[in-house]
């Protein structure tokens, strides 16, 4: 009897199509078109260096830099916070931070943002039900609109000024940030791009960012938005936190690998801008305003640097998902990707969750997610493909989100399928789709 005939695989290059980043069949740790190299790792102390030996060795503050160059420390924990909650880099330039030519007040835009969700501020309402976004609308061909310009918020928690709290905000933009800089003091930046590939300059060196990704800019850093060569306008999501830092969920029962793994992070290498000396705007935004500082020379001078306040990057095709393979249907917390921890030692600030292609396989189990209240507030984006949502206008570009305790579900005809004509037999689910969700405690509208 011959044996079968062996089945060739054959690498899968449309990243929205793939069912795992390992239908790629690549060996690379970025996708095909990404034109920055990176170092991995979630959570290490990193360092990276233009020019070898600019890096002093056996001590962070040399009293005479090479190059001329100046030694600046930027400081993102309490200083006697403890190892494991100490955050820091040095940074060796060619100007320090303030060698600046004094800051501008209130910084005219054309953006949306707000921090404040208290009761007391009467621009923010409460939402006490459920509701969705169509598409968010992209900026007319007439106007230029770069990321300063182009955010909006939708809803959010707290206060930065009580150092705990959230905001989700929308991007829509079709312009680059040209000679400006944007530098978040409130609290760190998740961004997720859902259409347009974005060039994202930092401090500490560049990021390439497509549909399919996540990166996060830690407060304080200095960072550019740009599009992509070949793209001319781009839309995504910005969950920011305040107070917290994001990180890893704990594994628990599964052990020491699952759902995102730290080899899968990826940081920056140090570069420098080829103009240096050129008049540049830093807009700080501070408790949710635009101030601005202006200096005659670039913010992304850095020839070398170490620590591990880094921006980041990951693509959430290489997560690793975990379900049920027997009953019931597996709480969302296993897809989560990052948390943000809250005072409250076991109520997180804010969880990310990826939804995406993965095997169904429980048995004698209503498969769908069931009729459910939750405490957490949850925004849900799709960032591809279609599916997942509160109902058929829920597309792409757009989101939906369920408050606190609302009770929701589906009465479409896949439910009463499901609940009468199930048969239990191993299924993929949201294949070439990819939805990305925002729970919080609390997030008001």
């Amino acid at each position: 009897m011959s044996a079968p005939p062996i089945k060739e695989r054959k690498p899968v290059k449309d990243m929205q199509k793939v069912f795992h980043y390992t239908d790629t069949m690549s060996r690379k740790p970025t996708r095909d078109n990404d034109p920055y190299e990176y170092m991995a790792g979630f959570g290490n102390r990193h360092q990276s260096e233009v020019i070898p030996g600019t890096l002093p060795a056996g001590q962070n503050n040399p009293q005479e830099p090479r190059f001329g160059l100046y030694t600046e420390g930027l400081t993102y924990s309490a200083f006697v916070a403890p190892r494991y909650a100490n955050f820091s880099t040095y940074m060796y330039r060619v100007r320090p931070a303030a060698a600046h030519n004094g800051y501008k007040g209130e910084f005219p835009n054309k953006a949306n943002i707000e921090n404040c969700f208290l009761t007391l501020n009467p621009k923010v309402a409460t939402l006490a039900e459920q509701g969705e976004w169509l598409p968010f609308p992209l900026p007319e061909e007439n106007e230029r609109i770069d990321l300063v310009d182009g955010l909006h918020t939708l809803g959010g928690s707290g206060d930065p000024n009580l150092r705990e709290g959230i905001a989700l905000d929308v991007f829509m933009i079709n312009a680059d940030m040209d000679h400006r800089a944007l530098c978040n003091t409130d609290g760190d930046f998740l961004i997720v791009a859902q259409l347009g590939n974005l060039d994202i300059q930092t401090e500490m060196g560049k990021l390439f960012l497509q549909p399919g990704e996540i990166c996060v800019i830690p407060r304080g850093i200095r960072f550019a938005v740009r599009l992509a060569a070949g793209h001319h306008v781009a839309r995504g999501y910005i969950t920011e936190i305040w107070g917290s830092r994001w990180e890893l969920p704990d594994l628990g029962p599964l052990g020491g690998h699952g759902l995102a793994n730290p080899r899968d992070f990826l940081h920056p290498v140090a570069f420098i801008d080829e103009e240096l000396h050129e008049d540049w705007s830093i807009v700080h935004k501070i408790n949710g305003v635009y101030n601005a500082i202006q200096q005659d020379h670039s913010p992304f001078d850095l020839v070398a640097w170490h620590g591990n306040v880094v921006p980041y990057k990951y693509d959430l095709t290489k997560f690793s998902s975990q379900n049920a393979t027997s009953v019931d249907h597996t709480d969302p917390s296993v897809n989560c990707v990052l948390t943000a921890a809250s005072r409250d030692p076991v109520t997180p600030l804010a969880d990310f969750l990826w939804f995406g292609p993965r095997w169904d396989v429980a048995s004698n189990t209503f498969r769908l997610p069931y009729f459910h209240r939750n405490s957490a507030t949850e925004f849900l984006a799709s960032l591809y493909g279609n599916g997942l949502g509160r109902s058929d206008d829920f597309l792409p570009g757009g989101g939906s989100v369920e408050t606190s305790f609302t009770p929701h579900g589906n009465f479409s005809q896949e439910y009463v399928w499901e609940m009468r004509n199930q048969v239990n037999e191993p299924r993929k689910i949201l294949e070439s789709m990819l939805i990305s969700s925002v729970c919080s405690i609390g997030m008001n509208d």
